[in-house]
């Protein structure tokens, strides 16, 4: 494959000092015409190639561009290989395989069977289980928005479901829990907002483009929402949802009660995404304590009932 090679040909140029056009075309089984294209590739994607003529000339990657390999121990090659190993594909595209060649280039070869595997011991999926076409196509939008400094434009629905249309300044992509978010500058409330992408549609990118503002840290969004006041509740839950309690709730805070069942406690937010946690453990749930969760549940419950009786 083009790529594998062009990669192939990165590290080389990265580990020598000079390489023919005749050597790799031999190496690589091509011919010469598709080595001085590959440069050329190369050289379009940044890394600055130098092409000497006469006997003992050759390409080479220009000497400013290469990095000293000796500042690199083990641990950190395989803590690189790791981490550019985990970014997400659809985030990323190839913008990161000239700085895995270049990586790469650093593993010594006595070493590389060891740091392959030492880089493979841990493999970071942020993707859903479950996803959608229109999912991936906002995420890729955004993206595009956020390097390009475009403004968009989208209607989005917050945690109480009110739709509002909206327009803002995208400055980063945030993942968390499993989820995206972007932290923009709301041109609607002129003020920083984390906005959940599942919960964007109608997105379009407009051509306008803006100027940088001073950015807060995303993550002091996600401080607010950890600082809101919780409750802590008991549960009685059957063996047979035990593994998806497990998802939410620290092993120490489950007790074994008899008769398959089991007594749960944990930190509870009292609001729709709370009791949704509780309501979808279904009937091998009961709610104990305290009372005014238990009575809400109660509330909720019947008002399904009357749904469906209706």
């Amino acid at each position: 494959m083009k790529t594998d090679r062009l990669i192939s040909i990165i590290m080389l140029l990265l580990e020598r000092r000079s390489i023919t056009a005749k050597h790799l075309s031999e190496t690589f089984e091509v011919s010469l015409r598709t080595i001085y294209r590959d440069m050329d590739a190369i050289n379009a994607a940044g890394i600055p190639i130098v092409s000497t003529p006469g006997v003992s000339g050759g390409f080479s990657i220009m000497d400013e561009y290469k990095v000293n390999k000796k500042i690199f121990t083990v641990s950190d090659i395989t803590t690189l290989l790791m981490g550019l190993g985990s970014i997400p594909q659809d985030v990323t595209e190839n913008e990161i395989v000239n700085t895995l060649a270049k990586i790469k280039s650093f593993v010594p070869a006595a070493q590389a069977n060891e740091i392959a595997f030492r880089a493979g011991q841990i493999t970071i999926d942020s993707r859903p289980w479950m996803t959608s076409e229109n999912s991936v196509s906002i995420l890729g939008t955004v993206r595009i928005a956020v390097q390009t400094r475009r403004v968009l434009s989208f209607q989005y629905s917050d945690r109480s479901g009110s739709r509002s249309t909206r327009r803002a300044e995208p400055y980063r992509l945030v993942l968390k829990a499993g989820f995206w978010y972007v932290q923009c500058f709301c041109l609607s409330r002129q003020d920083f907002r984390l906005f959940k992408l599942t919960r964007i549609t109608e997105l379009a990118m407009e051509n306008e483009q803006f100027e940088l503002r001073d950015t807060p840290e995303a993550i002091s969004d996600f401080c607010e929402l950890a600082e809101k006041p919780f409750t802590r509740v008991k549960l009685l839950v059957h063996e047979s949802v035990l593994n998806r309690v497990l998802d939410i709730c620290e092993s120490r805070h489950i007790e074994p009660c008899g008769d398959g069942n089991y007594t749960v406690s944990f930190p509870f937010f009292p609001d729709d995404y709370g009791y949704g946690i509780i309501l979808g453990l279904g009937e091998k749930c009961q709610c104990l304590e305290p009372p005014e969760v238990r009575q809400e549940m109660t509330r909720r419950i019947r008002l399904m009932l009357d749904s469906y009786s209706g």
